[in-house]
C-alpha cells in the first residue's frame, strides 16, 4: 500500500507543478490591446467548439453507461466498471480542456516575449505546454490511484477476499476496463478536433494563400481565426487527451500482466512507480530548456532534446534501483525498461529526420516543387512510405528485448508482462515529452498574433523560428504518440487473453493463423485502419468545402476586404467548423467503437484476437506514413518560405502549399486519430470479453 500512496503524492506534485507552470505563464504580459483581443478571439472560439462537442460526448457516455450497467446486472462486468468509464473520460477531457485553455492564454503572451528575446518566447511557450504535459499525467495517476485505494477499501473491509493474491487479481481485473473511458474521450477530441483544425486550415490556405496570394496568418483572411482555434482544440486537447489514454492504458495493462505473471503486489507496484518517478525526472528536465538569441533550428531543437534527455536519464538510473527493490531476481526486466526508452527517443529522431527540413528527405521534397504540385505530392507519399522502415523494426527490435530479457523464453507471461513494462517505460516522462509537443501549436499561434498586429520583422522572424520549430516537435510528438500507442496496444492484446482466461480459465483460444476466425479477424483489423482514415479524410474534405466557399463569399461581397480597409466575419468559419467536426466526427467514432464488438459478436474471441492483430499492425505503419509525409510537406512549405528556391509567392511555392494541404488532414486528423483506434477497439474488446465469451455466432 505505500507505493500507492507514494504514486499518489507523484500525481499531486505533477497537478502542482502544472499549477505553478500556469501562474508563471499567466504572469507575463499580454501585449497590446489588439494583441489581447485577438487571443481572446481564440480563446472564444475554442471554447465554444469544446463546450458544443463535450455536450455531445455527454451523451455518448450516458448511454454506454446504461449498456455497461444493464450488462454489469447480467453479470458480465463488475459494477466498477460503468463508473469508472465515466471517470476516465472526465479526467482525459479535463486534461485537454486545462491544457487548451492555458494555450489560449499563452499565444499572445508568446509573441509579446518574442519581442524580448528568443529564449523569451521559448521559456513561455515551453511552460504553457508543461501545463498540458503535466496535467495529464498528474490526473492518469490521480484516476489510478484513487480507484487502487476505492478497490483495495472493497476487497478488505466489504467484501473480503480470501488471499491476497485474490485481492491483487480482483484489484488489476477491475482496473483494466478502466481505460475505455479514456480511450472513448480521446477518440472524439482527436477526430472532431482534427477535423476542425485541417478544414479550417485547409480552406484559409487554398482561397487566402493560393487564390488570393495573401501571406499566411493575414488578418484579412476570414478563416485565420478559425485556424488559429484548430491548432489548440486538435494538437492541444486532442493530443493530450490521446497520451492519457495511452499512459493510463499502459499502467493498468502492464499492471494486469504482473499478476498472471505471478509477480503479485510487487510487480504491479513497479509499472505505477516507474510513473510516479518518472514525473519527477520531468520536472528536472524542464530546468535545462533554454536557448541563446539567433539560436538555429538545430540549436533550438537541441534546447528541448536536452530536456527530455536528462529526463530520460533519470528516471533510467531510478528504474534499476526500483527493479533492484522490487524484483531482484528479475533484472532482466530493466532491459526492457531501457528498450522502451530508447525505442521513444529513437521513433523521436527517425521522425525528425524525415520531417525536419535541416535533413535531406525534406530538402529533396522542397527541390520537387519546381516541377509542380504533382510531383511534390508524389515525393512526399513516397517519403512517408520510406519512412516506416525505421519505427517497425525500431518497435520489433524493442518487442524481443523486452520479451526474452523479461524471461519470456521460459515463462510467456513473464515475456508479456516485459513488454508492458516497455511500453511503460516509454512513457514514463510523458510530463516533459508532451510539454515539448503542445509547445508548438503555442508558438504557431504567437507567429499568427505577430503577423496580425503587424509586428516588427525581427520579432516575426523569432516566432517563425519557434513556430518551425513547433511543426518539427509536432511531427516528432505525433511518431512518440503512434510508437507508444502500438506497444500499449500490444500489452493490452495480450491483457485480453488474460482477461479471457481469467474469466474461463478452461477456454482455449485457437489463435493460429489457420483458424478461420482469426484469419478473418486479420483481415477486418488490416482492413479498419483504412476504412477510418478515409471516413476522416472525406470529412476534412467535407468541412473545407463549406470554409472555402465562405472565405470565397467574403472576398467577393464585402467591399474593402482585401485592401484591408473591412474587418472580415471571423465568427461565421469559426461556428461552420465547429458544426462540421461534430456532425461528420460521428461515423468514424461509431466504427470505431461497434466494429469489435460486432466481430465479437460474429466471430468469438479467437476472431477479436486477429482483429486486434490486423489492427494494430496495419494502423502503426498507415500512421507513421501519414504523420511523417504530412510533417515533411509542412516543413518543406517553410523551407521554400524562407527564402529559398524562390520563396513565398513562387511557382514552388505555391506547388508546396497544395502539397502542404493535402498533408494537413494526413498529419492532424487521420494519422494521430488511428493511434487511438488501436488502443480503443483493445480496450472495448477487454470490456466486452465476458458478453462475447457468452454469446457469439461461431
Amino acid at each position: 500500500m505505500g507505493s500507492i500512496y507514494f504514486v499518489a503524492a507523484g500525481a499531486v506534485i505533477a497537478l502542482v507543478f502544472s499549477a505553478m507552470m500556469y501562474l508563471r505563464v499567466k504572469r507575463e504580459p499580454e501585449g497590446s490591446q489588439e494583441m489581447a483581443e485577438i487571443s481572446g478571439a481564440v480563446q472564444k472560439g475554442a471554447n465554444a467548439y469544446l463546450k458544443r462537442q463535450y455536450l455531445g460526448v455527454i451523451l455518448f457516455f450516458a448511454i454506454v453507461f446504461v449498456v455497461l450497467l444493464i450488462m454489469a446486472f447480467g453479470g458480465y462486468l463488475s459494477f466498477f466498471t460503468p463508473f469508472a468509464f465515466v471517470t476516465g473520460g472526465f479526467f482525459s477531457g479535463l486534461s485537454g480542456f486545462i491544457g487548451m485553455k492555458t494555450a489560449t492564454m499563452a499565444n499572445c503572451r508568446t509573441a509579446f516575449g518574442a519581442s524580448k528575446s528568443l529564449n523569451k518566447g521559448l521559456q513561455i511557450a515551453f511552460s504553457a505546454g508543461s501545463v498540458m504535459g503535466f496535467t495529464v499525467v498528474g490526473l492518469g495517476l490521480f484516476d489510478l490511484s484513487a480507484w487502487y485505494l476505492i478497490l483495495h477499501f472493497f476487497y478488505t473491509v466489504i467484501d473480503p477476499v480470501e488471499t491476497e493474491e485474490l485481492l491483487i487479481q480482483n484489484i488489476t481485473s477491475n482496473m483494466l476496463t478502466f481505460g475505455m473511458g479514456a480511450s472513448s474521450m480521446a477518440l472524439f477530441a482527436r477526430v472532431g478536433g482534427g477535423i476542425f483544425t485541417k478544414a479550417a486550415d485547409v480552406g484559409a490556405d487554398l482561397v487566402g494563400k493560393v487564390e488570393a496570394g495573401i501571406p499566411e496568418d493575414d488578418p484579412r483572411n476570414p478563416a485565420v481565426i478559425a485556424d488559429n482555434v484548430g491548432d489548440n482544440v486538435g494538437d492541444v486537447a486532442g493530443m493530450g487527451a490521446d497520451l492519457y489514454e495511452s499512459y493510463v492504458g499502459s499502467v493498468v495493462s502492464t499492471a494486469a500482466l504482473a499478476v498472471a505473471a505471478g509477480f503479485g503486489m510487487k510487480g504491479v507496484s513497479v509499472p505505477m512507480l516507474l510513473a510516479a518517478f518518472g514525473i519527477l525526472a520531468s520536472i528536472a528536465g524542464t530546468f535545462f530548456v533554454k536557448t541563446k538569441e539567433g539560436a538555429s533550428q538545430k540549436n533550438l531543437l537541441r534546447a528541448l532534446r536536452c530536456g527530455t534527455y536528462i529526463s530520460a536519464v533519470l528516471i533510467a538510473v531510478i528504474a534499476f534501483f526500483l527493479i533492484r527493490f522490487f524484483l531482484p531476481d528479475h533484472m532482466g526486466i530493466f532491459a526492457a525498461v531501457l528498450s522502451g526508452l530508447v525505442a521513444g527517443m529513437l521513433i523521436g529522431a527517425i521522425t525528425e529526420y524525415f520531417t525536419s527540413d535541416t535533413y535531406a528527405p525534406t530538402k529533396k521534397l522542397s527541390e520537387s516543387s519546381k516541377t509542380g504540385a504533382a510531383t511534390v505530392i508524389i515525393s512526399g507519399l513516397s517519403l512517408g512510405m520510406l519512412s516506416t522502415v525505421a519505427p517497425v523494426l525500431i518497435v520489433g527490435i524493442s518487442i524481443l528485448i523486452s520479451y526474452f530479457a523479461s524471461g519470456g523464453g521460459t515463462d510467456f507471461n513473464m515475456g508479456l508482462y516485459g513488454i508492458g513494462v516497455s511500453a511503460v517505460g516509454m512513457l514514463s516522462t510523458l510530463g516533459i515529452t508532451l510539454a515539448t509537443d503542445a509547445y508548438g501549436p503555442i508558438a504557431d499561434n504567437a507567429g499568427g498574433i505577430a503577423e496580425m498586429t503587424h509586428m516588427p520583422e525581427e520579432v516575426r522572424t523569432r516566432t517563425d523560428a519557434l513556430d518551425s520549430l513547433g511543426n518539427t516537435t509536432a511531427a516528432t510528438g505525433k511518431g512518440f504518440a503512434i510508437g507508444s500507442a502500438a506497444l500499449t496496444a500490444l500489452a493490452l492484446i495480450a491483457s485480453y487473453i488474460d482477461k479471457v482466461h481469467t474469466i474461463d480459465p478452461d477456454y482455449a483460444l485457437n489463435l493460429t493463423i489457420t483458424n478461420p476466425t482469426v484469419l478473418i479477424g486479420l483481415f477486418v483489423g488490416g482492413m479498419l485502419p483504412f476504412l477510418f482514415a478515409a471516413l476522416t479524410m472525406s470529412a476534412v474534405g467535407k468541412a473545407a468545402q463549406s470554409i472555402v466557399v465562405e472565405v470565397r463569399r467574403q472576398f467577393q461581397t464585402m467591399p474593402g476586404l482585401l485592401e484591408g480597409r473591412n474587418k472580415p466575419d471571423y465568427a461565421s468559419c469559426v461556428d461552420m467548423c465547429t458544426r462540421s467536426a461534430q456532425k461528420l466526427m460521428l461515423a468514424p467514432a461509431l466504427i470505431a467503437v461497434i466494429t469489435p464488438i460486432v466481430t465479437g459478436l460474429i466471430l468469438g474471441v479467437d476472431g477479436v484476437a486477429g482483429l486486434l492483430a490486423g489492427n494494430t499492425i496495419t494502423g502503426f505503419v498507415l500512421a507513421v506514413m501519414m504523420a511523417n509525409s504530412g510533417g515533411a510537406w509542412d516543413n518543406a512549405k517553410k523551407y521554400i518560405e524562407s527564402g529559398k528556391l524562390g520563396g513565398k509567392g513562387s511557382d514552388a511555392h505555391k506547388a508546396a502549399v497544395i502539397g502542404d494541404t493535402v498533408g494537413d488532414p494526413f498529419k492532424d486528423t487521420s494519422g494521430p486519430s488511428i493511434n487511438i483506434l488501436i488502443k480503443l477497439t483493445s480496450m472495448i474488446s477487454i470490456v466486452f470479453a465476458g458478453l462475447v465469451m457468452a454469446v457469439h455466432l461461431l
